[in-house]
């Protein structure tokens, strides 16, 4: 369930924002004083919708994180020693980098926004010369990685009371709001694999990975889990199941928990469970998509398959 906080207090508001956000600096106009706030935590990343009444500037230590949000009313503005820039309603933005002091300015404004791991995003990323993503660009790369991010927010936000409970699903929007990070801005990520990786990517690097999938497919496992036991790089995995097995890591690893959530149907008591919990238990997003795979797979719906007895 969301943390939820609502007071006209400034004195509590200050106070309530350097718990949240650090050691932060806070100075409002005349008044009214009013923000309300609430919180999700899913995974490693958070999700943040926040509305000021007053006209207010802020100055923020250093992130350990990634933020990046839509302003749903008002106006605001950050700065840093690169930039400033003004954003009005219905803009994306990228706060700034992990690791750099920033300036806000709200004006009336509300925003909707994740913070995000830096460490998921490497992790997806994965730099060819092992140093950490950086992002290029503030705004969308288009409009379309606009819409994107816009998407996939509602989305990680509709299910967010779900994740709260299912970490294969809490694991998994976190994930895909890295990559949508990714696909949203600018930024150094490097995808050709190298020659280096196309040497790794033989069958016995395969076998490794295949069975550390298939051992571990009820936990929270990524890329960079699957190229670390596999002892190669995350660029390397992708080949060697796109060589060997026309696939990807993550598409076996979903062909797994699908089997894993059809042996489950199969011996599940129809009033002992559902299939929304099923599905969300190995962490399939949408009960749609996984109805629909699962057609695909068993020529069946998984409600078919739960209540055939």
């Amino acid at each position: 369930m969301p943390t939820i906080f609502d007071s006209d207090d400034l004195d509590v508001v200050c106070e309530m924002m350097r718990r949240t956000y650090g050691t932060l600096r806070m100075s409002a106009r005349e008044g009214p004083h009013r923000v309300r706030m609430a919180r999700d935590v899913i995974g490693t990343a958070e999700l943040h919708r926040i509305r000021f009444s007053m006209r207010c500037d802020a100055v923020s230590p250093p992130l350990d994180t990634l933020v990046v949000g839509r302003v749903v009313s008002g106006a605001m503005r950050y700065r840093d020693r690169q930039r400033s820039d003004d954003y009005g309603t219905g803009d994306i933005y990228l706060m700034g980098q992990p690791q750099e002091q920033y300036e806000t300015t709200v004006d009336a404004a509300g925003a909707d926004f994740a913070q995000i791991a830096p460490g998921m995003v490497n992790q997806i990323a994965e730099s060819a010369t092992a140093l950490p993503i950086r992002f290029l660009g503030y705004r969308p790369m288009n409009a379309a990685a606009a819409r994107l991010w816009t998407v996939t927010y509602g989305f990680a936000q509709a299910n967010a009371v779900t994740a709260g409970t299912e970490p294969l699903l809490a694991d998994s929007i976190s994930r895909l709001l890295a990559a949508a990070a990714l696909s949203t801005f600018p930024s150094t990520m490097l995808h050709d694999p190298t020659i280096e990786d196309r040497h790794d990517a033989h069958p016995a690097m395969l076998r490794r990975a295949v069975a550390f999938i298939e051992s571990q497919a009820d936990g929270e496992i990524g890329l960079a889990d699957i190229a670390a036991e596999a002892r190669v790089t995350i660029r390397t995995v992708r080949l060697a199941f796109r060589r060997h097995l026309d696939t990807t890591p993550l598409a076996y690893l979903r062909r797994i928990r699908l089997a894993r959530a059809h042996r489950e149907l199969t011996a599940s008591e129809p009033d002992a469970t559902t299939v929304a919990a099923v599905a969300a238990r190995w962490g399939f997003l949408s009960r749609s998509g996984f109805t629909s795979r699962y057609r695909a797979t068993y020529g069946c719906t998984p409600s078919h398959t739960l209540h055939r007895r």
